[in-house]
Parts: C-alpha cells; sequence; structure tokens
C-alpha cells in the first residue's frame, strides 16, 4: 500500500495573519506564486501581492488563502482558506506542536514553558498546562493560535 501526502487545512478569518503565526510558529516559509522565482530575500507574501494584480485577481479576494510549507520538506503543506464564520466549538483535531522532543520532566517542562512564552508573543495564547502523570503523559501545555484554534505544545 502506497503511503499519501497529506495537506493540513486551516478555515480563517484572515488566512494571511494566520498563515504568518503559524510559518513563525513552526519555522515554516510561504511558498512563492507559481512560475515566480523568488531573490534571495524577496518576501513571498508581497511576491503574492503583485501575482494576483497582475493576473487580474479582484483585490477583495486577494486574502482569501494562503499556505506555508515546511523548508526541509519533512512537514506537510499547511492551507489556510478563508471563511465567514468565526470559530464556535472545540477542534475535533489539532496540531501537537513537538517542542521538547527527548526531554523528561522539568527540564521538558521548561522547554514547554519557554516555547509557550515564545508563541505568546506571537499571538497565541495559553490555556493550560498538564503536568507529567507518568507512565501515559510527559506533560504538555494546550495554546489556541490568534483565531482560537486549540492546539498543544508536546
Amino acid at each position: 500500500m502506497n503511503t499519501k501526502d497529506i495537506q493540513v487545512t486551516f478555515d480563517a478569518l484572515d488566512p494571511r495573519a494566520l498563515s504568518s503565526f503559524w510559518r513563525d510558529a513552526l519555522g515554516y516559509v510561504h511558498p512563492g506564486p507559481p512560475g515566480v522565482e523568488l531573490p534571495e530575500g524577496a518576501d513571498p507574501l508581497a511576491a503574492w501581492e503583485d501575482f494576483l494584480v497582475r493576473v487580474g485577481v479582484p483585490k477583495e479576494q486577494h486574502n482569501t488563502r494562503s499556505a506555508i510549507e515546511d523548508p526541509t520538506g519533512r512537514g506537510p503543506r499547511i492551507f489556510f482558506q478563508q471563511v465567514p464564520e468565526e470559530k464556535v466549538a472545540k477542534n475535533r483535531v489539532h496540531l501537537d506542536v513537538r517542542a521538547a522532543p527527548g526531554l523528561q520532566g522539568e527540564e521538558r517542562m521548561a522547554a514547554l514553558e519557554a516555547e509557550c512564552d515564545r508563541l505568546v508573543a506571537l499571538g497565541a495564547k495559553r490555556v493550560r498546562r498538564d503536568e507529567p502523570a507518568p507512565p501515559l503523559s510527559a506533560g504538555f501545555i494546550v495554546m489556541t493560535d490568534p483565531e482560537g484554534n486549540e492546539f498543544c505544545l508536546d
């Protein structure tokens, strides 16, 4: 049986802003527009703006979608699509951001706290900390992104 590539899709009120948060949270990048070779250091979002104008996309549709990609090619592409309604209920699926791989106990929780502080500075909100409860849980921090989507620092 063949494995499949996946793309994770977020519904969003502001796809560009939410994709920028997750880009910075995960160390991902915004890809450039199709057929556009970006010079070193160029802003992909500015390139998209130019591309959308050039191909005639109406201004009101410029922020209806966005995407980010893992620059190493290991992680899934993440797509953000604009929807008119705000988030109203708890996610049934969420991301676990592996911020302390291989760490245990106080060292692990300190690494999670440091990452939590970094993400709060980017616009996330801290919801709660779950202490380690061996053997089933090494401890984690529940957070929400700027639009209220839950995720865990694990």
